[in-house]
């Protein structure tokens, strides 16, 4: 990947507040990291349940209307239905649910680049239907803005999600945690749960 760095003195021409910025030669700030906010964009979700202000089926929400004054605790990774997503990242996010919650986190969401269909079937064979939001990210345009985006064109599934965890408040990230290499080590609830003490 090619990268460069904007110096100080071209920040303002670029609207940029921080000092030294990593930019992608396409103009995208790199990997969002603890203390920004989370950038704007949508996710769809499969509503399986009238709710107010939802119909059933697909919902397209706001990302920063969603995690306007509340914790939430979101989990990304490459593909539902993919060995290591369903058989302890998914699972591990519903059996502790209520621990996290009772750490003050009031939603958790698990974002994957999927479609809404796809996530709401593997939600319910999840058994995290009022649990853990599963977040589509069709087109994974929000977590390209994340600079979470990975290839996985070898594996025949185009531009996927970085598997990682993240603890948002109001909009803020206040923790992250990103695998390196495919790895499952840093991203699961339990992780998530000790670093909010």
């Amino acid at each position: 990947m090619n990268i460069f760095y904007v110096d100080l003195r071209f920040a303002s021409l670029a609207g940029l507040e921080s000092t030294t910025t990593l930019l992608h030669l396409n103009g995208n700030i790199m990997t969002i990291k603890i203390g920004d906010q989370l950038p704007a964009g949508s996710l769809a979700e499969f509503i399986e349940v009238e709710a107010e202000g939802c119909s059933l089926g697909p919902n397209t929400f706001d990302v920063a209307e969603l995690t306007k004054g509340k914790t939430i605790a979101i989990f990304g990774l490459p593909g539902a239905y993919t060995p290591t997503c369903s058989a302890q990242h998914v699972p591990g996010y519903v059996a502790h649910a209520e621990a996290l919650k009772a750490k003050g986190v009031n939603e958790i969401w698990c974002i994957s680049v999927n479609d809404a269909f796809v996530m709401g079937a593997w939600g319910r064979d999840q058994k995290a239907t009022g649990i853990v939001r599963m977040m589509a990210d069709g087109n994974a345009a929000f977590s390209k803005a994340l600079g979470l985006d990975a290839d996985f064109s070898k594996y025949g599934m185009g531009t996927r999600s970085q598997r990682y965890s993240m603890l948002v408040v109001d909009g803020k990230v206040q923790q992250l945690n990103v695998e390196e290499g495919g790895g499952f080590k840093v991203s699961n609830a339990e992780t998530l749960l000790a670093q909010l003490g």
